[in-house]
């Protein structure tokens, strides 16, 4: 296989976390399990069997690659993408994909579909994936992937197997879906987006960026462009139910030492276990 990207890669349970996020260069994210991505600022080619995409927002570093990925599946003879974007962007990378036809001649074939907060996207009888609005400079979404299963109904559950039997035969439905929210994802935003939707809290994985984290660097300022600083995440350290909580998206301008010197030494008791520096 040729790495022409660089990808980490973390196994948390069932679930396996790959990709790479650096403020103003690149990020991209897979699941390998769940069947998806998120983000494209770059196209390794390790990620090109991964049909669906999720993109959070349309600046270079998280969608630069899109036209690379899709010109790609169809040089190796594989089914066109599903790419879901924020819904205000639909038309405007709709066109930028037909410029890209234009200047390369070759068709540009995936299936782009808007993306909408609160709106439930199918991914299959077990998967389905929620959007939810983020706080940045340009439309953006966050997404949470939950699992579906079917549960005994709280009524039923002191009746007999034979009982529950002759409850189905008879055209009753004994059972209701949970929902358990496996990954939350929120590309870029300001630390509002966090707090918008309470499954972020709750996933199993959540993924979110921390750009800055030195205490001269002004949260208000931070905060108008879209960004989140390490305070907001202490500030909210008791909320993560998470059981991994990975922070990404770290400016350019720290070192991979100073960021996790700098970090470690001011996380809480509540989040320290859980925290990992996506490095």
């Amino acid at each position: 296989m040729l790495e022409n990207l660089p990808v980490r890669t973390l196994t948390h349970k069932a679930l396996t976390v790959e990709g790479y996020s650096r403020a103003a260069v690149q990020s991209y994210w897979r699941v390998p399990e769940l069947k998806l991505g998120f983000d494209m600022g770059g196209s390794p080619w390790s990620f090109m069997g991964t049909q669906t995409f999720f993109i959070s927002h349309p600046h270079l570093d998280h969608m630069a690659a899109l036209p690379a990925y899709v010109a790609r599946r169809r040089m190796m003879k594989m089914e066109p993408p599903l790419i879901y974007v924020p819904e205000p962007v639909l038309e405007p990378v709709q066109r930028m994909l037909h410029a890209w036809q234009r200047l390369d001649r070759g068709r540009m074939v995936c299936d782009l579909r808007p993306a909408r907060p609160g709106e439930e996207i199918e991914l299959s009888r077990e998967h389905v994936v929620v959007p939810f609005a983020t706080v940045h400079t340009v439309p953006s979404l966050g997404f949470v992937v939950f699992e579906r299963r079917r549960k005994l109904k709280t009524e039923y559950q002191d009746l007999s197997g034979a009982e529950i039997r002759d409850l189905r035969l008879s055209g009753i439905d004994v059972t209701a879906e949970v929902r358990i929210p496996l990954v939350a994802y929120c590309g870029d935003t300001a630390p509002a987006g966090l707090d918008v939707y309470p499954p972020i809290y709750e996933a199993q994985i959540l993924i979110t960026e921390l750009t800055f984290f030195r205490p001269e660097h002004r949260k208000e300022k931070i905060h108008k462009f879209g960004h989140t600083h390490l305070d907001d995440i202490l500030e909210r350290a008791d909320r993560f139910q998470n059981e991994l909580l990975i922070l990404a998206h770290f400016s350019t301008r720290y070192h991979d030492s100073q960021i996790r010197r700098s970090i470690e030494r001011k996380l809480s008791a509540a989040i320290r276990g859980k925290v990992e520096l996506w490095l």
